[in-house]
């Protein structure tokens, strides 16, 4: 390539990230997270606490059981 071709790429990349470099320098808002914009919408709320209650519930009655020890049984021969 020719020096001429050269230095005009390079004054329009200068001038590209010149532009860029504008646009970046512009506050962008962050982006809040789901969990924030929505903590605390249900706080004191009856219905909500009813659910929450009624999930616990079934959740615990697909648990397993714990089992039961058998009771010991006493044989005779045991005793004299």
């Amino acid at each position: 390539m020719a020096a001429a071709q050269l230095e005009l790429r390079v004054a329009a990349l200068e001038t590209e990230v010149a532009r860029l470099k504008q646009q970046l320098g512009e506050p962008i808002e962050p982006k809040k997270h789901w969990v924030d914009e929505i903590y605390g919408a249900f706080a004191d709320d009856p219905a909500f606490e009813e659910a929450m209650r009624l999930g616990r519930e079934y959740r615990e009655s697909l648990r397993p059981k714990p089992r039961r020890k058998p009771a010991k049984r006493t044989t005779k021969q045991g005793k004299k």
